[in-house]
């Protein structure tokens, strides 16, 4: 029996009216995103701001300066770069490492099951890169229990994930008395989410849950799981099984002067431009498969078997999905056009992810029927309508174009595939 009761808290809180932004293809449906009286999402005007009215050259200096206070020359450690091998993160550690001269660790909280290729990635990040590594390797049974409650919960199995991505690096930091945690990219500016922390250097403490974690923090999952499931109980789990899964205590972080910051606060973040520097600097390869299910690119989503299904969920909440999250940036960098982007997004947004289901389906020790049971229960009302027992969007970006392709999107797509 799946217990009728939802946490996710964005859920009752969606327009009811779905609006795309005049400029890329993302929706009012992105939880916390802010359109102005323009028609543009906040992602939009601030990539306009950050290209018109930032001073670069300034952000770096405060960047450098920031290194110089911290930096040590005893040999020990002195930042702590949250680090999966991917592009993203490969490039922060790098060039901190290498431009800015700081002894990082780098910290890595464990896929649910690396692809081979992820854990390749992972590996050149180690040995190309000349990187030291803390993995944490949560406890395997709690987490693949975890997982099922927060599929079933939140219409997300990937949550644990977030708790132990965003935790684990402070619980080190504050083990090894390392003030300074870089992570990469602010999502809520570079994706459009709450335009409250769109200049800030880093994610303040307090509002972590509400902008990480969906408003529901992992001691609310295990009470989900011990009062309205059959297959969790207190026996799954100890006390310290939850350590990284926690944020530290807030006034202990202030107390030892750990301080949050993102890079893409000092350096201009463009994620195909990071890839091009993984690729040269920590032997970061594409997908072999020519690019991940859901969207058109190439070198994001590669870790994880579990990662599409994080995305084809979002989907089915929100009626967008990784194919929008990256065509939507890359209209704002300048790539392509928005009429290109909706054409992806006809094509790949919500793609299921084939792959790696059998292995879903057995990480969370779920049938496939239970699969679309818990799947379908998500689905909005404003936002799908069901046809004769087909589900469709009520509203999608490319609606507002002609059915067939855009001339342009197939040369585009070729021309991202050769690393153009």
């Amino acid at each position: 029996m799946i217990s009728p009761k939802i946490l996710d808290r964005q859920l009752p809180i969606l327009p009811k009216e779905v609006i795309f932004c005049k400029k890329c293809v993302v929706s009012n449906q992105r939880p916390r995103i802010h359109f102005g009286e323009d028609g543009l999402c906040g992602a939009c005007r601030f990539a306009e701001m950050k290209k018109n009215e930032t001073d670069w050259r300034e952000k770096e200096k405060q960047l450098r300066e920031l290194c110089d206070q911290y930096r040590r020359n005893d040999g020990h450690f002195d930042i702590i770069v949250p680090s999966s091998g991917g592009k993203d993160s490969s490039r922060v550690a790098h060039e901190l490492k290498y431009i800015y001269g700081m002894h990082p660790l780098t910290v890595t909280w464990a896929p649910f099951e690396y692809t081979p290729e992820g854990y390749k990635n992972f590996r050149n990040f180690i040995k190309i890169g000349k990187f030291n590594n803390l993995m944490a390797w949560p406890n395997g049974h709690f987490h693949r229990k975890l997982s099922r409650i927060a599929f079933e919960a939140l219409g997300d199995a990937w949550q644990p994930f977030t708790y132990g991505q965003v935790c684990y690096a402070f619980h080190i930091a504050k083990s090894f008395g390392i003030k300074l945690v870089f992570f990469g990219e602010n999502g809520e500016a570079e994706y459009s989410g709450d335009p409250r922390v769109y200049n800030l250097r880093g994610m303040p403490f307090e509002i972590w849950a509400e902008q990480y974690f969906k408003g529901v923090m992992v001691d609310d999952l295990v009470s989900y799981g011990l009062e309205e499931t059959d297959y969790f109980t207190k026996a799954d789990y100890d006390e310290s099984d939850l350590t990284f899964y926690r944020p530290p205590d807030i006034d202990e972080m202030r107390r030892l002067g750990v301080e949050f910051h993102w890079f893409s606060y000092y350096k201009k973040w463009v994620p195909q431009e990071n890839y091009y520097y993984a690729s040269e600097h920590t032997g970061f390869q594409a997908n072999p498969e020519g690019r991940s299910e859901g969207t058109y690119s190439k070198y994001a989503s590669l870790d994880d078997q579990m990662d599409g299904f994080h995305f084809y969920l979002a989907f089915i909440k929100f009626g967008i999905a990784r194919a929008t999250s990256d065509s939507a940036h890359e209209v704002r960098d300048g790539h392509i056009t928005r009429e290109e982007a909706a054409a992806l997004v006809r094509r790949f947004d919500g793609e299921f992810p084939h792959r790696w289901f059998k292995e879903f389906l057995e990480y969370l020790d779920i049938s496939e029927e239970r699969f679309w049971q818990i799947t379908d229960r998500f689905r909005q009302p404003h936002i799908w309508k069901n046809e004769n027992g087909a589900w469709r969007l009520k509203h999608a970006v490319y609606d507002e174009y002609p059915a067939s392709e855009v001339p342009g999107y197939l040369s585009s797509l070729s021309n991202l595939k050769k690393g153009k």
